[in-house]
């Protein structure tokens, strides 16, 4: 979907299937009180109780199931306390700790060098802003949106494997880049929607719209679905409509 910035360009604003900006919006609404309806209960599967649990969590979420990051930080959660902990924690009994998690040296190194940007910058207090999270050593944009919805309860869209896939397959974005993505999906859904339809998303990708085999019967959004009838394959030709150029010319 072609975005832009401005309220009054909405209305000019077409998606990939070629629907109008009002009728992607209204479709985009109704698959989110859809997947409200059938998962009534998602929630967050990382056990945390404060930002900075949740960002440790998010880092060693990373290519790992949830249920192995809350088994490492059972135990971690309870030896490290605050930031100042985790910055001052040796790099290798970092590794060796969060090792069963897998990448432990970039995660290691991402966990030590976040916490002493906390401890440093911002007063051993992790920040709430998109801005300052994704300026901390080992955060991105995503980790940072989770971060946002799950510990501050702010709005965010969260944009991870399953959410790319999924927002093709419905046709609410044509984009590949997961900023892209998100700009897209900011455009089409309330901010109060935005943390828990990202959240959402990620459940239903994960119980029934899988990548390899998505069980398209019973589906609970497979009426506002175009890839319904494809068993999930994109095969409509999805293109970007052209920008117009603003007065700029830019």
């Amino acid at each position: 979907m072609a975005a832009k910035n401005t309220a009054g360009d909405k209305n000019e604003l077409r998606g990939p299937l070629g629907e109008d900006y009002k009728t992607l919006r209204s479709r985009a609404l109704k698959i989110h009180r859809r997947l409200k309806k059938a998962y009534p209960d998602a929630h967050i599967p990382l056990r945390f109780s404060s930002p900075l649990e949740l960002l440790i969590a998010t880092i060693l979420s990373a290519q790992c199931t949830d249920a192995k990051v809350n088994e490492v930080t059972e135990d971690l959660f309870r030896k490290y306390g605050s930031a100042k902990d985790w910055a001052k924690a040796p790099l290798r009994t970092l590794e060796k700790e969060v090792r069963p998690t897998g990448f432990y040296r970039n995660k290691a190194r991402a966990i030590k060098e976040s916490t002493e940007d906390i401890v440093e910058r911002f007063d051993g207090r992790v920040p709430e802003t998109l801005e300052e999270l994704t300026s901390l050593r080992g955060v991105g944009r995503k980790s940072a949106n989770v971060i946002i919805a799950h510990a501050f309860g702010g709005a965010g869209i969260i944009v991870d494997t399953h959410f790319i896939r999924l927002s093709r397959r419905m046709g609410l974005t044509a984009e590949l880049d997961p900023v892209k993505i998100e700009r897209d999906l900011m455009h089409l859904l309330p901010r109060k929607h935005w943390s828990d339809f990202s959240l959402m998303m990620t459940w239903h990708g994960r119980a029934t719209c899988t990548a390899r085999k998505p069980s398209c019967n019973g589906c609970a959004v497979s009426g506002e679905c175009p890839a319904r009838d494809s068993r999930g394959e994109v095969k409509w030709d999805v293109k970007l409509p052209p920008r117009k150029k603003g007065r700029s010319g830019k």
